[in-house]
């Protein structure tokens, strides 16, 4: 990752197709774009890709979440799980629709523990948020089966292009999200995707991501509108972008695959180094490499070896925006809103949380390091890297 590593003649070719019909607006101007609708191609090649019966582009992968959260009607004082590793969009977003959102334990797949869903369950709880994290998926069967009548948007923004047992990520709940900004596999520079194979969902979304208008089956824009919405467009340039980068995802998820595995195979020699659990190995879009090392102490001595050695590893323990230990703004009801909303709810209650919230989360991220895994990577580069966890193996 990311697909900016391969942005080339494709991307250009369709890119200049909308500058030459003059129209950026994704909807209208029938006339001067003389057929080319570029995020509407998008859109249906998407959903064809990901198994999906239908697919709406957005302006962001946080959009995304927004308008899923607005076609499930959810808002003040609905609570929706959500894990504790994840990126902050995730619960920005629930937090945002006057949601709550209720944190919840990952496993060492670092995705939503099945079980937390049944456990953080209340006569509030209005849906369940599991985020495929670094990747690859969560145990989303089980997640589903566990949710029961709860609706699941499967925030899929890190796992674009993956599957389980053969069916695409994204399709397994009521609806899926996606993020293509700059730094994901398939990347539009912003830009998501909201998936379903509901139909009356998928046009809630529609007309909430338009300020309402409706677009089918006549266009845009005709009155009566069912609800107000807001502007979560994706423009033509954008959905340009995404046509050439999904041609090319199959060609990026599979170089992916070959030089996670390189460096795997090379980890796995080491003494006390494990692995992140995989539901479905075959469907791991393999943007990142996951291990552990035996407690806090050690992870923390392996990577300042690794970092002297210009390959340091990502340590999550300490990360600010994934993970909800580092969260300060959460914690501390830091709002831009007056009367402390959200965290202030009209029904009176008080939003509480702390760093220590999740204490299985914490053992697990404690003992992580990961390593982004490119598409493109020279001999030197595997060299660097393996050469170094050599020498990060004297601390264990």
């Amino acid at each position: 990752m990311p697909g900016f590593e391969v942005i080339g003649e494709e991307e250009k070719k369709e890119v200049l197709e909308v500058f030459e019909t003059g129209v950026l607006f994704r909807y209208e101007f029938g006339d001067q774009r003389r057929g080319v609708y570029k995020v509407r191609q998008f859109e249906e090649a998407f959903a064809r890709y990901c198994g999906a019966a239908e697919a709406l582009a957005v302006s962001s992968g946080t959009a995304a979440l927004k308008v899923a959260l607005a076609a499930l009607g959810l808002g003040p004082g609905d609570e929706v799980i959500v894990p504790g590793f994840t990126f902050v969009a995730t619960w920005e977003a629930v937090l945002d629709a006057g949601g709550v959102p209720v944190l919840a334990e990952v496993d060492e797949t670092l995705n939503l523990d099945p079980a937390e869903v049944r456990d953080r369950r209340t006569p509030k709880t209005r849906a369940v948020i599991p985020v495929h994290m670094l990747g690859s998926m969560a145990r989303i069967d089980e997640i589903v089966e566990a949710a029961g009548d709860l609706p699941v948007i499967e925030d899929t923004a890190q796992a674009c292009g993956g599957t389980f047992k053969g069916r695409g990520l994204g399709t397994f709940g009521a609806l899926g999200t996606f993020s293509f900004d700059s730094v994901k596999t398939l990347t539009t520079g912003e830009g998501g995707m909201v998936v379903t194979n509901d139909k009356t969902l998928w046009t809630r979304a529609s007309e909430y991501h338009d300020h309402g208008h409706d677009h089918r089956p006549v266009g845009r824009g005709n009155e009566g509108r069912s609800f107000f919405g807001f502007n979560y467009r994706m423009m033509e340039l954008q959905g340009a972008l995404g046509l050439a980068q999904l041609g090319k995802l199959p060609m990026m998820i599979e170089r992916q695959r070959a030089n996670k595995a390189r460096l795997r195979n090379h980890l796995a020699g080491l003494p006390g180094v494990t692995f992140r659990q995989v539901p479905d190995p075959d469907g791991d879009t393999a943007t990142f490499l996951a291990f552990f090392l035996p407690d806090e102490e050690k992870a923390r001595a392996f990577n300042a070896v690794l970092a002297e050695q210009k390959a340091g590893a990502v340590y999550f323990y300490d990360n600010t925006w994934h993970y909800h230990r580092r969260w300060e703004q959460l914690h501390e009801k830091r709002t831009p809103f007056g009367r402390g909303w959200p965290f202030e709810q009209a029904d009176g209650r008080r939003l509480n949380y702390a760093p220590d919230d999740l204490p299985r989360t914490a053992a697990i991220m404690s003992r992580l390091l990961v390593w982004p895994i490119n598409i493109n990577m020279s001999e030197a580069d595997f060299e660097r890297l393996m050469s170094a966890t050599d020498l990060a193996a004297r601390v264990l």
